[in-house]
């Protein structure tokens, strides 16, 4: 228990939250956002901020808004305000997990300007991030992939990272709290699912206790790594990026090519996307890099909304015509 007042604390500490600031918690319901919620409530006032939350209905279950209802009169009896529920509809892109998502981060931005919040809490665990890690890894993501989640990331925060779920539903248990056990949460069609009642329990038995630790300590080392790339290839793209106007950006190839690897592929994705373009996947990125160390004549590539070609000494990138009119619509 105290161990997660503390996590609220410190992250208050190094984030440097306004007096009188408002903080959402996005809440499921379930043991990680519900022991965050509570722990929101009791520190707030010390801390000087507003505590409220956020409980995103998906539609996904019988009874969604009952269990919607539930949570929301749990973070008015533990003492948030406002309290709101947002009832979604979860689209079909990119899947069921991604899909529910980008609705459910959607509604948090709603949440943020419906309410001035300056951000929303997330209940993510350490078990959580060494899921995340360890997908990671099973895609091949590369750097960028394992760095995991970010403890902040623009008006997300996520408090309990250094935390494992088992001591959060010990703390819910200590403070006479119960939680919701959502059914998604054993169901192993879900990739995640997978690897936390599978795959992860495995590696335990099978190498010792402690690998969701090591996961996520990993996760963090290359977020650290990762991070510093990302500021080095910033500032070169920023110092070398010719603009020629909103949908037509250039970088020249000797400048590119007096970079190391990293930098240099991280410069081409960032061409991508300063024209609009999505961030290119490792394929598109091998092929993006063939521009530049594997220069044969090729012809211009299209890739995530962006079209990238060579020509006259500089790789230039144009926003797709589909962007384009996607915009013009808009």
């Amino acid at each position: 228990m105290a161990d997660l007042r503390r996590a609220v604390r410190e992250w208050a500490k190094r984030r440097g939250v306004s007096e009188g600031s408002l903080y959402l918690v996005a809440l499921s319901g379930g043991s990680d956002s519900l022991a965050l919620a509570w722990a929101l409530a009791l520190e707030a006032p010390g801390l000087g901020i507003r505590g409220g939350a956020v409980i995103v209905d998906h539609q996904l279950q019988p009874h969604s808004a009952d269990v919607a209802r539930a949570s929301a009169d749990q973070a008015s009896d533990v003492g948030l305000a406002p309290v709101m529920i947002k009832t979604v509809t979860v689209g079909v892109n990119g899947g069921p997990e991604e899909a529910a998502r980008q609705a459910r981060y959607q509604a948090f931005s709603e949440s943020v300007r419906e309410t001035g919040a300056s951000g929303i809490l997330l209940g993510h665990t350490r078990d959580d991030q060494a899921e995340t890690m360890l997908l990671g890894l099973t895609r091949g993501s590369g750097p960028s992939g394992l760095k995991g989640m970010a403890p902040t990331n623009g008006s997300l925060h996520r408090p309990l990272l250094g935390l494992t779920r088992e001591s959060l539903q010990t703390a819910l248990v200590d403070a006479g709290l119960t939680w919701w056990d959502d059914p998604h949460n054993d169901d192993e069609s879900f990739t995640r699912v997978v690897v936390r009642k599978s795959v992860l329990p495995y590696l335990e038995e099978k190498l010792g206790p402690g690998v969701a630790a090591s996961l996520a300590r990993t996760a963090e080392l290359f977020r650290s790594d990762s991070e510093t790339l990302d500021a080095l290839a910033e500032t070169f793209f920023d110092s070398a990026v010719t603009v020629h106007d909103l949908t037509h950006q250039s970088l020249e190839v000797a400048s590119l090519e007096q970079q190391q690897p990293a930098i240099a592929s991280r410069a081409l994705r960032r061409l991508v996307m300063a024209v609009g373009g999505g961030a290119p996947g490792y394929a598109q990125m091998q092929q993006a890099l063939g521009l530049l160390q594997r220069w044969s004549g090729q012809s211009a590539l299209d890739l995530s909304g962006a079209s990238l070609e060579r020509k006259d000494g500089h790789i230039h990138a144009h926003q797709s015509q589909a962007v384009q009119r996607k915009g013009a619509r808009t």
